[in-house]
């Protein structure tokens, strides 16, 4: 099965007629070099069960059952459906098509004989991060996640303590994940092309995850708040108890929510929820 054999997606956006929908964050990946290159850095897909989420015309999804996935993808945009149905043919029935928002399916349901899958997919810019939260919260049927962001948002997931773009998204991330930023792509590359570059992203379950991200939400969304004030300022929107409960977690109350590393931010979640 090649998918050099397929009619080319650029032919296929013309004959269907179709073009990018600003509001849903649609930039197309067509180049088949790349979508092969995402396909890889993802590891062996062979008989792997995968959730792609935002596959508009089908680039990414002709790689990934191209490597002999079975792919179940999710699309909101109902104009891509007739334009991705006859890949399920060519791929041997290896291809299932969801429409609807992924912000709302149930993606367990979903998977039928799988136990768990790979999400692989490049995210509609708009609803990237939200995704993210939500499958990092998801049960044991979410496995290895391979995501195409816009660059900034990788550079944050990825980012370590001291740095500009560490904040909420690397802490939330982090908790669960172990984060590698694995190549750029360029504006260019997308029809039409964003503003900005883009990034891969490999997020592959840590052996200690920290099973409470919502408490960790709520204390990193108040330190990060006001990211320049001391924590015992930025907490006083949690709490007006601040410094009895950074002193629980054994943080210096004058420290900055950058400075505080994942195991910090860990004790300070553990402090909140014995606080309330």
């Amino acid at each position: 099965m090649n998918a050099d054999d397929l009619p080319t997606l650029r032919d296929e956006l013309e004959a269907h007629g179709l073009w990018a929908n600003k509001g849903l964050g649609q930039h197309f990946l067509l180049d088949l070099n790349i979508t092969r290159r995402i396909a890889k850095t993802a590891g062996d897909l062979h008989g792997q069960t995968i959730i792609e989420v935002g596959p508009g015309p089908g680039g990414l999804t002709r790689a990934l059952l191209e490597a002999g996935a079975h792919v179940i993808a999710i699309e909101k945009d109902a104009r891509f459906i007739p334009l991705l149905e006859p890949l399920n043919a060519w791929s041997e029935g290896k291809l299932t098509l969801v429409q609807g928002d992924a912000l709302e399916v149930d993606e367990e349901a979903l998977l039928a004989d799988a136990s768990s899958a790979h999400i692989i997919s490049n995210l509609p810019y708009n609803v990237g991060t939200p995704l993210l939260i939500k499958w990092l919260k998801s049960g044991p049927w979410r496995g290895p996640m391979t995501l195409m962001f816009q660059k900034e948002v990788a550079q944050r997931i990825v980012a370590k303590p001291g740095s500009d773009a560490y904040g909420r998204l690397a802490v939330l991330a982090q908790a669960r994940c172990n984060a590698r930023l694995e190549f750029t792509v360029g504006p260019r590359a997308f029809t039409p092309p964003p503003k900005i570059a883009s990034a891969i992203v490999t997020l592959k379950d840590r052996p200690d995850p920290y099973p409470h991200l919502d408490a960790l939400e709520r204390v990193t969304f108040a330190a990060f708040g006001q990211r320049r004030k001391m924590l015992r300022a930025a907490l006083r929107s949690m709490t007006p108890d601040a410094e009895t409960l950074l002193n629980a977690a054994g943080i210096t109350p004058t420290a900055r929510a950058e400075e505080i590393d994942q195991a910090g931010f860990r004790a300070l979640a553990e402090a909140w929820r014995a606080h309330t």
